[in-house]
């Protein structure tokens, strides 16, 4: 999609609104384009201006047995996370969205930004294997609810098939 835009006002909407107009923004981006590294950056870029309250938003790909950093909004993050460790880890193991509302209650937490109090983490499963995650963090504890893990779920049934997992070297 050329020149995709994001309109401020969507920022005032309440979540379930904001999180269509996201899936709309993000269903353009990645409609016709083939290149997995392309839209995977452009979803984290839309991700990262489209839910307020942020400060990283990306992917973590599963690459050998563990998750690897992919295209993120944020400061560096870590680059390697074991399956089964961290809120990334964690929503890999159980194959499940992992809504953490204080990061520092959760046992095993990784503070790759010490600013991050919560965390969202959704599993991007395909072929009955999960591939990647989607991750956003944020600095405001209890950030996350039921309307953003349905949004941020929608959105990656939409991101799933668009991405040729192989060639983005997830096993």
């Amino acid at each position: 999609m050329e020149g995709a835009t994001l309109d401020h006002h969507v920022l005032d909407m309440p979540k379930p609104e904001r999180y269509a107009h996201l899936l709309g923004t993000v269903h353009a981006l990645v409609e016709g384009e083939s290149d997995w590294l392309a839209n995977l950056a452009n979803v984290a870029a839309a991700v990262y201006a489209g839910v307020p309250g942020l400060n990283w938003a990306g992917f973590y790909l599963m690459r050998g047995g563990e998750l690897v950093v992919g295209p993120f909004q944020g400061l560096p993050a870590c680059v390697r996370i074991a399956v089964g460790r961290g809120v990334c880890g964690t929503a890999v193991g159980e194959r499940a969205t992992q809504v953490v509302p204080d990061v520092h209650a959760f046992p095993g937490h990784i503070a790759c930004d010490p600013r991050s109090r919560s965390e969202i983490v959704v599993p991007i499963e395909v072929g009955g294997s999960v591939v990647a995650v989607l991750d956003l963090d944020s600095d405001r504890l209890g950030h996350f609810d039921d309307d953003d893990r349905r949004g941020l779920e929608a959105l990656v049934r939409v991101v799933a098939p668009a991405i040729d997992w192989a060639r983005a070297g997830s096993s």
